[in-house]
């Protein structure tokens, strides 16, 4: 399976702290994710990448980090990014505990089993994705109304940037969602 339209690297041949997050991923999931490998192809990027998507992804103040997946795994919907939906679609059935919760949001979030807080915060992000000139103060009010600070308002925004670009770097390269995101978090996990 092609991962990219561009070249992906040995792992021989990128930069050892490249290469090091890699197989620490690789450890950790028991696979390589391909986005890690297309984006090896650049990697000063590789590195900006992840640094802000950790920054972004990997804390607990404002947003839960299942909360954090949802605002992917619905935008990215709205993107057609199938590889975002699907692997950050496992990360959040797992972190949200929930098989079926993915599946609602890249659909149509707005009939997703979520809170009314949640809601708000999708709704936000959804306009920010797909008609982004059209935000303003009131949306921010909106989101202010539902316990959100100024900080999380941020975070929801910035998710919701970071992955367009992450979907539009997918739409160019071409990469597929590696099969074993499909199953990840749907059933329990055999004692």
């Amino acid at each position: 399976m092609r991962i990219s339209r561009f070249a992906v690297p040995e792992l021989t041949d990128v930069p050892e702290d490249v290469r090091n997050r890699i197989l620490g991923v690789q450890e950790k999931a028991g696979f390589v994710p391909n986005v890690f490998l297309m984006l090896a192809h650049r990697p000063a990027e590789f590195r900006a990448f992840f640094d802000y998507h950790d920054a972004l992804m990997e804390k607990d103040e404002g947003l839960t980090k299942a909360e954090r997946e949802m605002i992917v795994v619905a935008t990215s919907g709205a993107n057609e990014c199938l590889y975002c939906v699907v692997a950050h679609g496992a990360v959040l059935r797992i972190r949200a505990k929930d098989p079926l919760i993915a599946d609602q949001l890249a659909t149509n979030y707005r009939k997703a089993n979520v809170t009314e807080r949640q809601r708000a915060m999708l709704d936000f992000a959804m306009k920010l994705s797909v008609n982004g000139g059209a935000v303003e103060d009131a949306d921010v009010d909106a989101l202010k109304a539902h316990g959100f600070d100024d900080d999380a308002i941020w975070d929801i925004g910035a998710i919701t940037a970071f992955f367009s670009m992450s979907n539009r770097l997918v739409h160019l390269t071409g990469t597929p969602p590696n099969e074993s995101f499909y199953l990840m978090g749907r059933v329990p996990k055999a004692k």
